[in-house]
């Protein structure tokens, strides 16, 4: 935070005076639990800055291999403190957010189109292994061997042959401006 004092003092303060309220006033909502310091400080750490979706050795993005052994040490302290077999220690994530939009706008074997998981796209768009791939007929449209920009003319051939109920435009690993407008279109 001393870091943060040298180069904005305004957000510095507010941040201070948030503190000072955490500190002084009695929060009677679950979710906003008092976390401490030690856990701000690995919240803050460069793990921050990896995706890691999937387990331990089963990722479905590269370059996990530390963040494994961390979420290893995780997995085996939770198992040890509470006498378990089994413990799962990841945090929620946008994917039950998506999953919430899905139940609220389909019914089980509706069609969606999203975008492929090897194009960019993200589980909850249809991958087989989520949610969103059992519960509904997933079709994926992807990027153009050309230009490597979403295929345009492939998403609408597809909307028109299976006439999906939701097209999810959004991606994983997709670095491209995505042109919102003309998926409306």
């Amino acid at each position: 935070m001393k870091n943060l004092q040298s180069f904005d003092q305004e957000l510095y303060s507010a941040i201070e005076d948030e503190h000072k309220r955490q500190l002084e006033k009695l929060e009677l909502i679950a979710s906003e639990n008092i976390v401490s310091e030690r856990v701000r400080s690995l919240t803050g750490s460069i793990l921050t800055n990896k995706y890691a979706e999937g387990y331990p050795g089963k990722r479905y993005y590269g370059g996990c291999e530390h963040v494994d052994v961390s979420e290893n040490l995780a997995i085996n302290r939770a198992r040890e403190i509470f006498g378990a077999d089994h413990a799962n220690v990841q945090p929620h994530s946008g994917s039950q957010a998506n999953m919430a939009v899905y139940m609220a706008e389909l019914q089980p074997g509706d069609n969606v189109l999203g975008m492929d998981l090897s194009h960019g796209g993200h589980l909850t768009h249809g991958s087989k292994v989520n949610f969103s791939g059992f519960i509904y007929n997933a079709y994926h449209y992807g990027v153009s061997e050309h230009d490597q920009r979403i295929d345009m003319n492939q998403v609408r051939e597809m909307a028109k042959k299976y006439r999906p109920k939701m097209i999810t435009v959004g991606a994983s690993a997709y670095p491209r401006f995505i042109d919102f407008k003309t998926f409306k279109e």
